[in-house]
């Protein structure tokens, strides 16, 4: 296992460091704002998010194993820190997440980075779902400019509070209890915040419309607070309940947290929910930057990356920090193809500390609150939920548990409970197929199983591979691999799956992924002997459409005609394009 880093300095010139450049200082001014919002909707002071974006961004871009992710706070850790703090304090939440980061680097020394893998895709759509709902509605209370009254102790579900709940149900009732307490002004400029960060992404896509609409929210809150008295919260007023906070314009002291027997004792399962979390996040922004960068990641390395930034982080004041989806894709459109871009990002940050740090306490918690309610539409994956709803009815049931439990429970419970049921269905699934499995003529939508074929007359340019089995969440990453070293010089790429008699929302997913990268080279799918269950779910899902049902067949040898048919098309394109004009 190497640092990213390492390898991509042997070839580095100055040109790509003209593009990390540009593409660091744009994920910087798109990290400031959102930083600092995901640390106040964790409950920390918003210091702790530039804090955390700074040496957490440096440390995963310096020792990871992407060489596009960017690292820092996200959102779905806002719902597991607020809970931490309540519960902890702040220095209970930096020893926990000091554990987690030695978890996760334990994960990668031993070489657990494929395990992640085996999260159905289900799940991992449900609680990111769940993260979304839970950020959104938090936001509620600057959205409209709620004062919700503690000084005396709220009673609500029979409990007493004396500040804001950190749980779901009890935050939304404190809401509606304090109803009458709407800041019109508030609620105006929070909803002209997000209306404009909406339209401004229809039309400018370099500049980021959240940075914007900060500056424009600060400035225009300045003008209207000397000129017409309207007031609403800042970061610098009433932050957390505190009156006139200012970010401090230097990086704190290094301190180590607390660590006696007691206190490791009681938070090891909260470390053990942030490594969990973190592992899969990192790696599934990895993974989609793979797909937008043909690059290919190394886990183990990545674990261990996240692992020393979340014990960096809490050193240093911060919360905990994993791969960034949106970042590393703001990244890469702007031409970061190397970890410099992210070290340039934390600079970048570093530099907005030290030189304009002060200035953050004006920012409007409105405008914070539109912005992060943005992330969470974003972060919902209403295309992955629409597909889901679609599918199975195993599927849907594994979603929607995961999803009401990360919002009415706890996200460690819906990982536990999605895993569970997700198994159950898998087992009873497998059980009811194979009572079936020698049924080998049945016939459903023209689609039936592949008969054996003898001395197959396979194209030049065709490649044929046959799915042993189910392809299912458990299956998917042999499949990548596959698919993978296909790529590498063919036009068509026959995927034969007579004995595939089951797949599930991870199989479409990753089929959907491997349609999109061949589209990328050129090269067709093409689909035979599908069985009952895979057309079904591919016809439900719209797959089929996007596979193109010219290319799935019932027969082996139909299929290596419709790839003789490609490739011969294919070559008399490039000879008609070769002539003079």
């Amino acid at each position: 296992m190497k640092p990213e880093l390492i390898n991509t300095l042997k070839t580095y010139n100055s040109k790509q460091f003209f593009s990390d450049l540009i593409a660091g200082v744009i994920v910087g001014i798109v990290a400031l704002p959102l930083a600092i919002a995901f640390a106040i909707a964790s409950g920390v002071n918003p210091s702790a998010g530039l804090y955390t974006a700074i040496i957490a961004g440096f440390c995963i871009s310096a020792f990871g194993g992407s060489r596009v992710q960017i690292g820092g706070p996200t959102g779905a850790f806002a719902v597991i820190v607020y809970s931490v703090v309540a519960q902890y304090g702040v220095s209970g939440l930096a020893t926990a997440t000091l554990m987690a980061g030695i978890i996760l680097i334990f994960l990668g020394i031993f070489k657990m980075g494929g395990l992640v893998k085996f999260i159905p895709y289900t799940i991992v759509t449900g609680f990111t779902a769940g993260i979304a709902v839970t950020i959104a509605f938090g936001q509620l209370g600057d959205f409209f400019g709620l004062s919700p009254d503690f000084s005396t102790p709220m009673t609500i579900l029979g409990e007493e509070y004396s500040k804001m709940p950190g749980d779901f149900l009890p935050k939304m009732i404190a809401y509606v209890k304090s109803a009458a307490s709407v800041n019109w002004y508030s609620f105006g400029m929070a909803a002209v915040c997000l209306a404009f960060i909406f339209i401004w992404s229809k039309f400018i896509k370099k500049i980021p419309g959240s940075f914007v609409v900060i500056i424009l929210a600060t400035v225009v809150n300045i003008i209207l607070e000397k000129t017409c008295n309207l007031h609403t919260d800042t970061i610098g007023k009433f932050a957390n309940g505190m009156e006139h906070y200012v970010i401090p314009t230097t990086l704190p002291v290094p301190q180590l947290p607390d660590f006696s027997i007691k206190t490791i004792t009681s938070l090891f399962p909260t470390a053990i929910s942030i490594a969990v979390l973190a592992a899969i996040e990192s790696l599934l922004s990895a993974v989609v930057a793979d797909g937008m960068t043909g690059s290919k990641h190394d886990s183990n390395m990545e674990l261990i990356a996240q692992g020393v930034a979340n014990i960096a982080s809490p050193i240093f004041q911060g919360i905990p920090a994993t791969g960034a989806i949106a970042r590393t894709a703001t990244n890469i459109k702007n031409g970061g193809r190397t970890p410099v871009a992210g070290i340039i990002h934390a600079v970048t940050l570093l530099l907005i500390l030290l030189f304009a740090g002060k200035y953050a306490s004006y920012i409007p918690m409105p405008a914070l609150a539109a912005v992060l309610i943005n992330v969470a539409w974003n972060m919902a994956g209403f295309s992955a939920i629409k597909t889901l709803l679609k599918g199975q009815k195993s599927d849907i049931c594994v979603f929607l548990v995961t999803f009401f439990i990360t919002i009415f429970v706890d996200l460690t419970v819906a990982i536990e409970v999605g895993l569970g049921f997700a198994a159950f269905f898998f087992i009873k699934k497998m059980i009811d197929l194979s009572e079936v499995q020698n049924e080998r003529d049945v016939i459903t939508g023209g689609i039936k199983s592949d008969q054996p074929a003898e001395n197959l007359d396979i194209p030049k340019d065709c490649f044929v591979y046959e799915i042993e089995g189910p392809l299912f969440f458990g299956t998917v990453r042999k499949f990548e691999l596959a698919t993978e070293r296909a790529q590498a010089n063919c036009k068509v790429l026959i995927l034969r799956m007579r004995n595939t008699i089951y797949i599930d929302a991870g199989g479409i997913k990753a089929l959907e992924q491997a349609k999109a990268a061949f589209d990328r080279k050129g090269i067709t799918i093409v689909i035979s002997g599908i069985h009952t269950q895979p057309y079904l779910l591919l016809e439900k899902t719209g797959m089929a459409d996007k596979l193109g049902r010219e290319n799935i067949y019932d027969n082996i040898n139909s299929a290596l005609n419709r790839a003789r048919e490609i490739i011969g098309t294919q070559e008399k394109s490039k000879d008609s394009g070769s002539g003079p004009e």
